[in-house]
């Protein structure tokens, strides 16, 4: 029997306590913001980016189970070249042909490492994998149907921001970040020998996938749609219209939100008219590398040290290529 773990609900305890302090500080001197019309523009936002990105949220968490069910990690292990500039592109790829969300990576990631696959590429997989994949491009190509050019920057820039962290990593990295105490993964259901038991374990992990990112998103929602109709616009457009402003302000939410890489371009599009293109490529780019959950289980795989040289390196890559990404925009 599993016991209950604090730990698992601290992720959805940032976005919880932002969403509470907000309504307790801000509305009751707005009370005007609880009539009719702001309501309905409240339910009809929420619905709408809801309903656009839960097919992706759900075509992501069956292709992730599929790849944990049918594929071996020696597989995956067995491409992996030994020369660091094919392993870093390689590692890159991978993501192409195992569509993984950033929620079941760390786990992957961690069995990979414990078969044999270096740190820097764990790296790249860990940073390029949750962007780099066709359902996370649908996605955003579905949610900038006008503006397709921000889906080929998103993959482009993920690409190059995981490249360029790997290489630094490889450079500067000798000894093993791994925490000692973390141990190969006891807790993974072995395959089952007939077709039934792996069709029946692809459901048990999609559900299971589905309902872990949908609570994400659920958040990721509501807040957005608060801000949006419940914020004052010119309060936004005066943030939007401040270059340092903007990106920190689209790096913080992606942050807090801690969205599902399947969903975040439905939230990202809604502040299109109001925040510059190269703000919302770093949302699109910072969250499913580096969100609230993802910090958790990186600090629970890694020492404290690296992981936080490895926050550091994140943040200042994708600030950096957003801000030089917007000046082809």
């Amino acid at each position: 029997m599993t016991l209950f773990s604090p730990l698992k609900i601290l992720p959805l305890l940032i976005p919880a306590a932002f969403l509470i302090t907000a309504c307790t500080l801000w509305l009751p001197g707005h009370p005007q913001v609880l009539n009719n019309a702001f309501t309905e523009a409240f339910k009809t936002g929420f619905i709408g980016i809801l309903l656009e990105a839960l097919p992706f949220v759900l075509l992501g968490a069956l292709l992730s189970s599929l790849l944990r069910v049918f594929v071996p990690d020696e597989m995956i292990s067995r491409w992996i070249p030994r020369r660091p500039l094919p392993a870093i592109l390689c590692g890159c790829l991978l993501g192409i042909l195992f569509p993984v969300c950033e929620c079941g990576m760390i786990p992957l990631v961690r069995r990979l490492m414990h078969k044999g696959m270096p740190l820097y590429v764990a790296i790249v997989f860990i940073l390029s994998g949750p962007i780099l994949n066709p359902v996370v491009y649908g996605a955003t190509l579905t949610a900038f149907r006008a503006h397709p050019e921000l889906a080929y920057a998103r993959m482009g820039l993920a690409f190059i921001v995981a490249a360029a962290i790997g290489f630094i990593v490889y450079a500067t990295v000798r000894k093993t970040p791994l925490r000692l105490s973390i141990a190969r993964e006891s807790g993974e259901p072995h395959e089952q020998s007939t077709r039934g038991g792996k069709l029946a374990a692809v459901f048990v992990h999609t559900s299971d996938e589905f309902f872990e990112m949908g609570k994400y998103l659920i958040i990721g929602c509501l807040l957005t749609s608060g801000i949006q109709t419940f914020m004052d616009q010119g309060s936004l457009a005066a943030i939007g219209g401040k270059p340092l402003g903007s990106y920190l302000f689209m790096m913080g939410l992606s942050y807090v939100l801690s969205l599902c890489s399947t969903s975040d371009a439905f939230v990202a599009s809604t502040f299109l008219h109001t925040f510059p293109s190269g703000s919302l490529l770093a949302f699109m780019v910072l969250g499913p590398i580096l969100d609230f959950k993802n910090s958790l289980m990186l600090l629970s795989l890694f020492k404290t040290r690296f992981a936080l040289y490895l926050f550091f390196l994140i943040f200042s890559a994708v600030f950096t290529g957003s801000v030089l990404a917007s000046l082809w925009l």
